[in-house]
């Protein structure tokens, strides 16, 4: 199909053997070299389609994504990938791993080759596709990240908080919904140890989906494995020992717990919300470390990849950038077959998070000192003075004095705000809004004064959002209230 529409060919390249590795590492080929971080392994199994994807050698690679063969890479190399819902893409031709996991996905560097490649393979939308969208933030799988939300998290909803048809966002415990909604999981927490700061429901997610393509792949391949006797890496002969020695009476309820978490799932996101997590809870090892892979770094390498996994969901991964020399990646999720929605979605979204991630970067370089913090905090004072007596021009010019001694400080956005909608400077008084939530998604009155600025231009709409978002974080809130009624008015 690729070819039919224009692709070209370039060649094969290497991965873990039998598609059964995290690291990327080959005991017959070697190891790709990761691009964007040289010492550390590229991440499996499909390192040497990421590599060559990251390294400019391709626009896109295509991969098999079994337990996170594409996301693990796509996550250690910086790229974007796509999952699509289990059975969407045939995999035809491919040798199966684990039949009730296995997909077909690719990676590329651009969101619109990523959305080309998705509009050759996958078939079209049924109904057309959604125009309303609602994210949804696992904020139990952030905790496990230990990166600074304002990296990850307020980095979509502040970008996604411009752009058009998307809803207030929410936020959930995805660990409590997975043990409220998948009762026959129970069973399987009992044997679940608790991740280090983590979810024993989602290990024990985790043991579903690896116990599955245990069973399966040794449905499919034990033969081959005890005529040929394979030489392969040490991780990857482990777990290939554990598939073939794979004992268990109760395969049936593996495939229940698949079947409950879909449907869990599906009524969770319905037809319009997407799930927004990290890509992974670990980092990449250094190359060549001889270790055997720990336990603890399987945990945090399969941590999240059984959400799409097993569920059969379609997921993709975008990169945001670095923290502490090591990469960033979130992933979104949404219902099984709504495929190019989701790739739509992160088309619509990518420019402006990349925005943001310039705009986020900017405000950690500058550092801020005590004497300034005093010496602002004193300008703020002076600017309120300012204002309660009506004198706005006043009050915007100390407030952007104390701005310009320390920049990280959201109330003195948000004040400038105040008064440049007194003067009806609305875009300036929208544009500071802006940069107080980047500094504090929490700032009630900063989604208030951009709400006014948007009504006072027409801009019902997203007006409305921003007073239902003061009012998520402050449901009493006279004046949001006051303003959602007024405004439903004029929506009719």
């Amino acid at each position: 199909m690729l070819l039919k529409q224009g692709a070209t060919c370039v060649g094969r390249t290497v991965m873990d053997e039998l598609g059964f590795g995290v690291t990327g590492e080959n005991l017959h080929c070697g190891t790709p070299i990761n691009p964007v971080s040289p010492t550390v392994v590229p991440g499996g199994s499909c390192s040497g389609s990421a590599v060559a994807v990251s390294a400019q050698l391709v626009d896109f690679a295509l991969g098999t994504d079994t337990t996170g063969d594409l996301r693990i890479p796509a996550s250690f190399c910086g790229l974007l990938c796509f999952r699509p819902s289990h059975g969407v893409v045939s995999t035809l031709g491919t040798i199966a791993n684990s039949q009730s996991l296995d997909t077909i996905g690719w990676f590329a560097r651009d969101p619109r080759v990523l959305h080309r490649v998705g509009d050759v393979l996958l078939p079209a939308a049924s109904g057309g596709l959604k125009e309303k969208k609602q994210l949804v933030f696992a904020d139990d799988c952030f905790e496990l990240l230990k990166v600074p939300k304002q990296k990850t998290m307020h980095i979509i909803e502040n970008a996604v908080h411009t752009l058009p048809g998307y809803q207030p966002p929410k936020h959930i415990n995805i660990g409590q919904y997975i043990s409220s909604n998948v009762p026959s999981l129970k069973e399987f927490c009992q044997h679940a140890t608790k991740l280090q700061g983590g979810i024993s429901a989602l290990k024990a997610l985790c043991a579903v989906m690896l116990l599955l393509q245990r069973y399966e792949f040794k449905a499919n391949h034990e033969d081959w494995v005890n005529t040929v006797k394979p030489k392969l890496g040490l991780d990857i002969s482990t777990r290939v020992l554990q598939a073939v020695n794979f004992t268990d009476d109760n395969i049936k309820s593996l495939y229940i717990v698949r079947n409950e978490w879909r449907a869990a799932l599906k009524n969770l996101l319905k037809d319009t919300g997407i799930l927004v997590l990290p890509t992974m809870a670990g980092y990449p090892l250094k190359r060549n470390s001889r270790k055997r892979l720990s336990p603890e770094f399987e945990d945090r390498m399969y941590a999240f990849v059984c959400i799409a996994a097993l569920s059969g969901c379609c997921q993709a991964t975008v990169p945001l950038g670095n923290h502490s020399d090591h990469p960033i990646s979130l992933s979104f999720v949404a219902p099984h077959g709504s495929d190019k929605f989701l790739l739509r979605a992160i088309l619509d979204m990518y420019s402006t998070i990349q925005e943001q991630l310039v705009f986020a970067s900017k405000l950690a370089l500058r550092p801020v000192i005590n004497n300034d913090i005093g010496a602002s905090e004193l300008l703020k004072e002076k600017g309120n003075n300012s204002f309660k007596i009506k004198e706005w021009s006043k009050a915007i010019e100390f407030y952007s004095e104390a701005i310009k001694l320390n920049d990280t400080n959201a109330a003195y956005y948000s004040n400038r705000a105040a008064a440049y909608l007194e003067l009806g400077r609305f875009k300036q008084a929208e544009a500071d809004c802006d940069k107080a939530l980047l500094l504090d998604k929490k700032n009630v009155k900063a989604y208030l004064r951009r709400g006014t600025a948007k009504e006072v231009v027409l801009n019902y709409q997203e007006a409305l959002q921003d007073f239902r978002h003061a009012l998520a974080l402050e449901p009493q809130n006279r004046a949001a209230l006051a303003a959602e009624k007024r405004l439903q008015k004029r929506l009719r």
